[in-house]
């Protein structure tokens, strides 16, 4: 049995792995989930509320006994959970048990996490790694697991990552922003953007089309006409109209708005719009709308902005202060110099 440290609650998810401990807004194509982490589970009976650290806690001694599961290891967990939580100098955690299952080759893992500050309760969770070792169970969510979780989305997105980029033609620091026209986050993250390709010159910063057309009608023939702005034009001629399309966003709520504010778009570019129109009409163009979209949910994007940092998918609109220091811990883990 697994010595009491604190709460084991399953409300604690392992997506929390994925973004520092807040709530970016976000647009999805279906109503999230309630977020578990507001919820707070009771304590065990018999055992008391853990109260309010004061300092950094003291993890217990782990005990042997609650390594049972021949895989994963615990050096192939710590190094899942530091790809996911080192860039945050504050985040403490110790791997408490891996443990077998009645399920064959499913293994159940359970971590400590601790603020070195002393603001937040330890706590503690638990996911299941699955048989393949490269993914695991958490909540009502799968996602990648191993030492270097982040590697074979990156290598994808290297293959098929096509729109529209800022910054080298170089992969090895690619930052994949996956956005919707109409997405009023999308809008607020263009600041981050901007940013972003200023403090890394060095990186390949791209613009993926992701249109959720069943809320935003317009954003379809916004990214069909981005394409073609790009295909007439250039790249610099894309992210000009870009520019121009999220200023104008309230514009694309009405069919005859959405045609005044694109071809106004079109014109700041330096393009023709009867021009770029015609483009659009292309079945072609319509494809790579789509794949673009697939490409998306074939990496696990679910909401937009997401941005997709050499494989590691964060939102795109939090504090910029805390994304710039996610890129670089990402270049640093990925062995990526000088950016």
């Amino acid at each position: 049995m697994i010595r009491p440290f604190v709460r084991l609650s399953s409300a604690v998810a392992l997506v929390a792995l994925f973004v520092p401990v807040f709530h970016a807004a976000a647009q999805q194509q279906v109503p999230p989930a309630p977020d578990p982490s507001a919820q707070q589970a009771p304590a065990a009976p018999g055992q008391p509320s853990a109260p309010a650290p004061s300092a950094a806690p003291t993890f217990p001694k782990t005990d042997p006994a609650n390594f049972t599961a021949a895989s994963p290891t615990r050096d192939t967990v710590n190094a899942f959970l530091n790809a996911n939580w080192g860039f945050d100098e504050n985040r403490m955690f110790q791997v408490q048990a891996i443990l077998k299952t009645p399920v064959e080759n499913v293994s159940k893992v359970v971590v400590l996490i601790g603020d070195r500050t002393g603001k937040e309760k330890p706590s503690a969770f638990a996911f299941f790694v699955l048989p393949d070792g490269k993914h695991v169970i958490t909540g009502d969510s799968i996602i990648t697991f191993g030492e270097h979780p982040f590697a074979d989305i990156r290598q994808q997105l290297q293959q098929s990552a096509d729109g529209p980029y800022r910054g080298s033609a170089a992969k090895d620091l690619e930052l994949v922003e996956f956005a919707d026209f109409q997405c009023p986050h999308c809008k607020e993250a263009q600041a981050n953007m901007d940013k972003l390709v200023a403090d890394f010159p060095k990186a390949r910063i791209v613009f993926q089309n992701y249109p959720i057309a069943a809320i935003h009608p317009a954003s379809v023939q916004a990214a069909a006409y981005g394409l073609c702005v790009t295909k007439l034009g250039s790249s610099s001629a894309f992210f000009q109209y870009a520019a121009a399309v999220f200023d104008g966003q309230d514009g694309l709520a009405t069919a005859d708005g959405a045609t005044l504010t694109l071809n106004s778009a079109i014109i700041k570019a330096g393009l023709d719009p009867a021009k770029v129109s015609a483009c659009a009409a292309a079945p072609e163009i319509k494809a790579s709308v789509d794949a673009s979209f697939k490409l998306g949910t074939d990496v696990g994007i679910n909401q937009v902005p997401t941005l997709v940092i050499n494989g590691r998918e964060v939102p795109a609109n939090i504090p910029y202060e805390t994304l710039k220091k996610i890129v670089e811990f990402q270049a640093k883990l990925d062995g990526v110099a000088g950016q």
